[in-house]
């Protein structure tokens, strides 16, 4: 009975001991869990903080080339080069020189027949003949009325009236003469020459064509075209646009390396000639005009080519890439990153326009950390996280530096395909 008795007080205090133990668990699972879900709180909304923050990859505006390099399409001009008329109307009687044919100053290229024209002549030549006829006579009246003057035969005026049909007879004589000069200097245009040494590049004519005096050949539709076109082509002009933000780079001492088509991998080198000392106000160019000796005949008038300028260029002045620069009412602008990660907003002069850069005369410093693309809806003071460049994608641009080093005279541009230079045609320019 007794032993019953102390038994009880034992299991009591176990069952107390593990009730508290439980307590104790439960508090702590309790309490850890409230941790755990404040720590993932907390942790989700600095996610969010962070996401919120636009990202940002930076720049640093280098140092310009030393060269600058231009690419621009020109044209190839004669020399010299002729559209050859027809100075009298009739019928092409023979030509005698056709395309690519080699000629010399006075060189016989077609012959006309004229009917018309000689009769006039023939005409002219008996016109003359009569004057002067009456001309000998009236000289020699002259001549016997002023053997009598001082006599009783004749009078003092009849003899000065004689005097002055004689003189009137001689206006007539050069006037006649005159005339038959004239029709004969159109004779001579019947026979169609060469004006200077060089090649037929042009023949619209055949036999039998009639073709119009200073109006060519006359075709089905009435309009005139010229006979031959002759081209002096021992020296080539270069005819090249280039455009208003590369026109300094134009002087005496210009040189330019030229490739054609039909020659891959041959170089041709022209010098200075003139320029127009005007921009065409359509397509913001100057014409540009070059030369080079062409003694072989490798290259041939109104021939394409592709001129390739080299000129000095400063290298102090910084540059950064177009995608970094923002046009807005303030004028242009770079966004730049403070060390507190905060946009700046900088107003900057553009220079020249490289193409796919551009010179930044002030605004910013080689030290300055610019934003390589920044958002329309950017604005001075926000805060932005920097984050390093997309491989393959905008680590080229981000930094330029890096890109002139590797080719410093990386400067290309050629002209875009709506601003094409207008034909242009030797001298006829």
């Amino acid at each position: 009975m007794s032993h019953v008795v102390n038994d009880k007080p034992h299991h009591s205090g176990r069952g107390r001991l593990a009730l508290i133990v439980l307590v104790i668990v439960a508090l702590i699972l309790a309490a850890w869990g409230i941790l755990e879900r404040s720590w993932t709180y907390s942790a989700l909304a600095q996610e969010t903080d962070d996401a919120a923050l636009p990202r940002v990859t930076l720049i640093h505006p280098g140092p310009g080339p030393k060269v600058r390099k231009l690419d621009l399409p020109a044209n190839l001009a004669a020399w010299f080069e002729a559209p050859i008329y027809a100075q009298v109307s009739g019928y092409v009687k023979m030509w005698y020189k056709d395309f690519g044919a080699k000629v010399k100053t006075g060189d016989v290229l077609a012959e006309i027949n004229t009917p018309s024209l000689d009769a006039q002549y023939a005409a002219a030549q008996a016109n003359y003949n009569v004057v002067m006829a009456r001309y000998k006579l009236a000289v020699i009246t002259a001549k016997r009325w002023a053997n009598l003057r001082g006599t009783q035969a004749v009078s003092t005026q009849e003899v000065d009236v004689q005097a002055a049909n004689a003189a009137a007879e001689k206006a007539q004589v050069d006037q006649a003469m005159h005339e038959v000069e004239r029709y004969q200097a159109l004779e001579n245009f019947k026979k169609i020459v060469a004006p200077f040494d060089g090649i037929v590049t042009s023949r619209l004519v055949n036999v039998g064509d009639y073709v119009n005096a200073g109006g060519g050949d006359v075709n089905s539709r009435g309009s005139a075209s010229e006979l031959f076109t002759v081209a002096d082509v021992h020296r080539m002009r270069v005819f090249v646009s280039v455009p208003q933000d590369y026109a300094a780079i134009i002087s005496p001492q210009i040189t330019a390396e030229l490739t054609v088509p039909q020659y891959p991998g041959k170089t041709f080198k022209a010098t200075f000639l003139a320029t127009a000392h005007a921009f065409n106000s359509n397509t913001r160019t100057v014409t540009t005009e070059l030369t080079l000796p062409n003694d072989q005949g490798e290259l041939w008038p109104d021939s394409y080519a592709t001129a390739h300028f080299e000129a000095p260029s400063d290298p102090h002045i910084l540059i950064l890439p177009e995608a970094a620069l923002i046009f807005r009412a303030q004028g242009m602008q770079v966004a730049t990153v403070t060390p507190q990660n905060r946009i700046r907003l900088v107003s900057v002069q553009v220079g020249v326009n490289f193409g796919t850069t551009a010179q930044i005369l002030s605004g910013v410093t080689e030290q300055d950390r610019v934003v390589s693309y920044p958002t329309a809806d950017m604005l001075d003071g926000q805060e932005v996280k920097v984050v390093n460049p997309t491989p393959g994608y905008n680590e080229a641009t981000s930094a330029p530096n890096a890109a002139h080093t590797g080719n410093p005279n990386d400067d290309t541009r050629a002209m875009p395909n709506d601003n094409s230079p207008l034909p242009e045609n030797g001298a006829r320019q």
